[in-house]
């Protein structure tokens, strides 16, 4: 069973369950050709052979990914009726397709369809499906099983972007989508052999299966209705828009910055440290004290990063930024996936889980047409980067006055 108890010690934890574990890493690694922090490393390529501003490139990023979002709808909702076996090596041969896509797209009117298959692939159904089998999975040691499962993103923003930055001197950078996509498709198997022994969401429903508010499970209607989950929308908006739209200007912000775009490269691996020891401590809190206590407050961190991106003069400030901005992200992979299932249940946890990544999608493709078009206009980036902080204090302020009102609901009060 992949289900332990919470009790067990984590080196015990990772050797029973190393092969569902070892699969949503595996997804959440390959999830990164979708994701903006990959994509945005050949935003200068992109332009220059497409003739795009910025405004231009940020709009067509937008409209792609928030076509993406509209579907991962009901594409996530699959998550419930699939293995994740099965659905998850079709997501990846398409993911490599995707990548494929962007290597020979010779016309700039096609760029919102191959942004649109790489979203849906890469950002929102092979990561979607990892964390969806975590949270399923995994009762009693659900934070731990998403906190490991995630070291993908971290290790995806760790060594992506410097590989394929270095590897930019020598190669062209649609070769590189073609490597990709080779490695995309490598996955397959591995996730074939990963998941031979794979229990599919049926055959657990009801031993393992635990209930949300009121000793429930919701329904994803039931859920749109709740006030909660609209008080939680700004803070699930929020990284995903802000988050994405720093990576997304990445070169730019060196540019203005005055630093080349290597050495601010350079900086990720202590965003990906930083990031891996949230993750990690918020999956160990999150099994102790659960979401309710925990989650009003992980976006002030968001707060002091991007001031500090703003203010920023040197590189020292800027790693100064990304600890700050990691803090978030990092537990950002353990709480918002397992408060859904903390307070909504999960047996219907797929389509809720997809609903809810489908507005970090829209928010995902909010942030580089916003900051874009903003950039476009004549409007700092370093003043907009003030304006997000505020944005998070305001996110912060309606996630604590949502959980105060729905906590007490919950069958054992967090």
């Amino acid at each position: 069973m992949a289900t332990i108890s919470g009790s067990q010690p984590l080196g015990h934890f990772l050797k029973s369950d190393r092969q569902w574990l070892a699969a949503g890493t595996l997804l959440t690694l390959l999830s990164s050709f979708g994701q903006t922090f990959f994509i945005s490393i050949f935003a200068a390529q992109i332009q220059g052979d497409f003739s795009l501003t910025h405004g231009s490139w940020g709009a067509i990023y937008g409209l792609g990914t928030a076509a993406s979002a509209v579907v991962m709808i009901w594409a996530g909702g699959l998550t419930d009726r699939f293995r994740a076996r099965s659905l998850g090596m079709i997501v990846l041969a398409l993911l490599a397709g995707s990548c494929l896509l962007m290597a020979v797209n010779p016309y700039a009117a096609f760029l919102p369809i191959v942004i649109f298959a790489l979203r849906l692939t890469g950002q929102g159904m092979t990561s979607h499906i990892a964390i969806v089998a975590m949270a399923r999975w995994f009762v009693a040691t659900r934070g731990r099983a998403l906190a490991v499962a995630t070291l993908g993103f971290s290790l995806g923003e760790a060594v992506l972007p410097l590989l394929f930055v270095a590897l930019m001197a020598f190669l062209d950078w649609r070769v590189l989508w073609i490597l990709a996509a080779a490695i995309a498709l490598l996955g397959v198997p591995i996730l074939w052999r990963l998941l031979g022994e794979e229990r599919t969401p049926q055959s657990m429903a009801d031993e393992n299966q635990s209930v949300g508010m009121k000793a429930r499970h919701w329904t994803r209607t039931d859920t749109l209705g709740h006030p909660l989950f609209w008080f939680m929308v700004p803070a699930l908006i929020g990284p995903a828009a802000f988050n994405t739209a720093f990576f997304f200007q990445q070169v730019y912000f060196a540019e203005i910055k005055g630093w080349s775009h290597l050495s601010l490269v350079a900086l990720f691996p202590i965003y990906t440290v930083v990031g891996i020891g949230a993750m990690i401590l918020s999956g160990i809190a999150l099994d102790r004290f659960g979401t309710a206590r925990l989650i009003p407050f992980f976006q002030l961190p968001m707060v002091v990063a991007f001031v500090t991106f703003a203010l920023a003069q040197s590189l020292a400030a800027a790693a100064i930024g990304f600890v700050f901005l990691a803090l978030t992200t990092g537990a950002n992979s353990t709480l918002p996936n397992a408060f859904w299932a903390e307070f909504y249940g999960t047996r219907h946890i797929g389509a809720i889980k997809a609903m809810a990544a489908a507005v970090m999608v829209l928010g995902s493709a909010i942030g580089p047409g916003l900051t874009g078009g903003l950039i476009d206009l004549g409007v700092d980036l370093n003043v907009q980067y003030v304006c997000v902080a505020a944005y998070f204090l305001l996110a912060t302020a309606s996630m604590w006055i949502g959980i105060q009102r729905a906590r007490n609901d919950l069958p054992l009060t967090a």
